[in-house]
């Protein structure tokens, strides 16, 4: 692996997940130099400098937590539906924002697919947290401290970014966000685990039972969460 590649392994984002993932997170701009040839290719010719290194920050990321599972300078291309391209043998996810870029990988025998999402605190604004919580949702964000509802309701969307990052692999199933109700285990610490309910049915209910349980951390002035599926929680064969 090219010592050019700044992203760092990440132990704070790993242990968002079970045994067997690995993670890198980058905390500056991407450098699309440092793209290779197959990930540039797949940049729209008109993309904007910050699409740019957002891309280029998720594909260093990438290639650096790949590189410790024994594959040197994977080039992460880009299926038609925009979902990377990971090799055979692993399933990942990436998420950026501003000033945090991460990614993790797990091998295929480890987990069945990953999720990962990272917010700024205090990113969603108060008018559309009607559009991201269903009712129950809603009220614990009332029953809270004024102080904490940024923090709360950043925990939520990214959480529900991160369930459906993990499950739309698996099940190719679009979800809104009212599809999911989330429900910390325990408020008031900086990481916990998280319940994650379904509204209606979901395709990913095939696979596992839900509610499944996601982990978060509030580090810095982010909020990253992780789910993962894991071969524990298949369901049985019919």
């Amino acid at each position: 692996m090219s010592t050019a590649n700044p992203a760092v392994l990440s132990d704070a984002v790993r242990g968002l997940f079970p045994d067997g993932a690995i993670a890198a997170e980058l905390r500056e701009p991407g450098d699309p130099a440092l793209l290779l040839p197959a990930e540039a290719a797949c940049l729209a010719s008109g993309a904007v400098e910050k699409r740019r290194r957002e891309f280029a920050a998720g594909r260093l990321c990438a290639r650096r937590a790949i590189a410790e599972l024994g594959i040197q300078d994977f080039a992460l291309r880009v299926a038609q539906d925009r979902q990377p391209l990971w090799p055979d043998s692993l399933v990942g996810s990436i998420t950026h924002t501003g000033g945090l870029c991460a990614a993790v990988v797990a091998p295929k025998t480890c987990l069945d697919a990953v999720g990962l999402d990272s917010e700024v605190v205090g990113g969603v604004a108060p008018d559309i947290w009607p559009t991201i919580s269903v009712p129950s949702e809603l009220a614990w964000l009332e029953s809270l401290p004024v102080a904490q509802r940024a923090a709360a309701v950043t925990l939520i969307f990214s959480v529900k970014e991160a369930f459906y990052k993990c499950q739309y692999p698996v099940t190719a199933e679009w979800l809104n966000f009212e599809d999911l109700r989330v429900e910390p285990v325990k408020w008031g610490a900086p990481a916990g685990g998280i319940l994650i309910h379904a509204t209606r049915r979901l395709s990913i209910e095939d696979r596992v039972a839900l509610p499944i349980l996601g982990q978060y951390l509030f580090h810095q002035e982010f909020v990253t969460a992780g789910v993962a599926l894991s071969t524990l929680y298949r369901r049985a064969a019919p």
